[in-house]
Order: C-alpha cells, then sequence, then structure tokens
C-alpha cells in the first residue's frame, strides 16, 4: 500500500513531465535535483551556526558545512555526525541536503558535519570514498577546534552518501585509527550487482527506477569488475564484526529496500547493536520530501532520537 501522499507526488510528477533522471547529462540533472527543494522540501529552520569549511584529502580539499543546533553555545563541546548526502554519487550537495541536515542537528542536539565530496563521472570511484574517510578523519582529527567530542563522532548519510557512510565504517574499523560511535544508513546501496529483487518490484514507477540505478553506477563505477569491491559494495564485505552500532533506515517501494535490510541482517548477524526500520509505504527519496509527504518528517525524527540516544547518554 503506497502512502496516498506519495502517490500523489508520483502522479504530479507524471503529469508534469518531469524527465527521468537518466535521460539528463550529470550537470542537467544536478539542477533539476537541487531546484526541485523548493517544491518538496520545507523551509530551512534556523540553527544556532553554520560555518563554511574545508578539510585536507588525498585529491585536494574537500568542501564541509558544521551545523550547530539551536539552544548550543559556541564553545560548548558536542557529539557529531559526520553526513554524506545521496544523489548516486553523481548528483547532490551541500544545498540540497541543507534543510535535512538542520533539522537532523536541532533534533539530535548534535553538531552535523555535511560533506561535498567528488561527484562522478569527473571523479569516479574510489574518489568519493577517499573523500569521505579523509572528512571523517580531519573532523576528528580536529575535534577540539570544532568543539566536537572525539569519541561521540557517528557517520551517516541517504542512499549514496549511505553507502559512503557504511564505507567510511568499515575502514575506520580496519585502520584502527578513527574511533566513530554509531551509522546512520537512510536506504543505502550496498550492493552494486543490483540483483536483490526490489530492484525488479520496484524498478519501475516508484521515482528511482532501474536505469537510474544503472545510469548512476555507470558514471560512479564503469567497470563492472569492480562491484566486488566492498568500498563500492559494503555488504560484500567478508568481515563486517566489530562496527559501530547502525540505525538502518528502508522505504518498501524502493529498488535499494532489500540490500539495506540485507546489510542490516548481516550487521546483527556479525554481533554488531542493528536496528533495521522500514517505512513499507514509502519511496526512495522520502526523508528528503517533509513539505508534501508527511512521514519524511516522523523519519527524521526517528533518525535525530536514534542519535540523540547513541550520542547523547
Amino acid at each position: 500500500m503506497l502512502h496516498p501522499h506519495a502517490r500523489a507526488l508520483l502522479d504530479l510528477i507524471a503529469e508534469r513531465g518531469v524527465p527521468p533522471t537518466h535521460t539528463l547529462t550529470p550537470a542537467e540533472a544536478r539542477a533539476v535535483y537541487r531546484d526541485r527543494r523548493g517544491f518538496t522540501q520545507p523551509a530551512p529552520p534556523p540553527v544556532a551556526s553554520v560555518s563554511e569549511l574545508a578539510a585536507e584529502g588525498p585529491h585536494g580539499a574537500i568542501p564541509l558545512r558544521l551545523y550547530r543546533p539551536l539552544g548550543t553555545m559556541a564553545d560548548q563541546v558536542l557529539p557529531a555526525l559526520v553526513y554524506y548526502h545521496g544523489g548516486g554519487w553523481v548528483i547532490g550537495d551541500l544545498d540540497t541536503h541543507d534543510t535535512l541536515c538542520r533539522e537532523l542537528a536541532n533534533h539530535s542536539g548534535c553538531a552535523v558535519v555535511s560533506v561535498d565530496y567528488r561527484l562522478a563521472p569527473e571523479h569516479r570511484f574510489p574518489a568519493a570514498v577517499d573523500d569521505s574517510i579523509a572528512a571523517a578523519r580531519w573532523v576528528h582529527e580536529h575535534a577540539s577546534g570544532l568543539h566536537i567530542d572525539p569519541d561521540r563522532i557517528a557517520v551517516g548519510g541517504d542512499s549514496a552518501g549511505g553507502n559512503l557512510a557504511a564505507v567510511v565504517a568499515l575502514a575506520a574499523r580496519d585502520a584502527g585509527d578513527l574511533p566513530l560511535a554509531y551509522q546512520l544508513l537512510i536506504y543505502p546501496a550496498t550492493d552494486q550487482h543490483r540483483s536483490a529483487p526490489s530492484h525488479t518490484t520496484n524498478g519501475e514507477g516508484y521515482l528511482l527506477t532501474r536505469d537510474t540505478m544503472a545510469y548512476f553506477t555507470g558514471h560512479y563505477i564503469p567497470e563492472p569488475a569492480l562491484y566486488a569491491d566492498w568500498r563500492a559494495s559494503p555488504l560484500l564485505h567478508p568481515d563486517l564484526s566489530r562496527l559501530p552500532p547502525a540505525l538502518v533506515l528502508t522505504a518498501g517501494y524502493d529498488p535499494l529496500r532489500d540490500e539495506g535490510l540485507a546489510y542490516a541482517q548481516k550487521l546483527s548477524e556479525a554481533g554488531n547493536q542493528a536496528t533495521h526500520l522500514s517505512f513499507e509505504r514509502q519511496i526512495h527519496g522520502f526523508i528528503l520530501m517533509g513539505k508534501v509527504l508527511d512521514e519524511a518528517n516522523t523519519a527524521v525524527r526517528l533518525c535525530a532520537a536514534a542519535l540523540r540516544d547513541a550520542l547523547q547518554g
């Protein structure tokens, strides 16, 4: 049962003849994704402060945006979420996820550091991974100056960003020099082979399609042999043990539904604390659409509550 709000949104997109993402150039797709904010996203709520920063990474400077929640002092030491935006590793930026990061900061009481990692096809795999790991490490190393608690840092993201957050958690565990306290994985892409049943059952008619997924993956990882690399497909890592507690959120009408559930299951089977939460009536990308989908606002608050409980306790 698709939520009536989601059905109405899909019908409106069809009526207006909005072109599917996979029919656009990356530049066009980025512009459309950015411009859609005004229709689907709530107004950005005020926060205590917003700072534009940059981390050094192996490919150059990585833009960051630091949000501190309402009601906090400038020198107050806070837990933090390092957040990676969605968009198939091809579209999305700090502005497309500005409202969500503000909401997560205010509702959780945590600082949020949004990461503007490099996008494909200009920067193919593993550039986004390299940037994402470097950004998290930079936040940890500069925690004191940022008034962030280095022992209470989480990683999170939606879709492609959820993929990157999961990969950062694995890389941090393996390196042993970046302690992470939590993972917030919102409908994450976890297997680039895209062979789970939901890619067929939900592959057409629910905004994110199989064709669009192939478009994103083709730009990001043009060599299928690399799909098995755990930095592309964290579900395929041979050892998913000793990872931070996780919340994995999925949507019932999302092509990525099954691989998100599979990742939560494998995390639990490997001995980690992992909670799976499914919004059965929703579509991919819904958490950004609180202006037109009321369950998006519920999802944001649930994610923020999980962060608050994990990091503020």
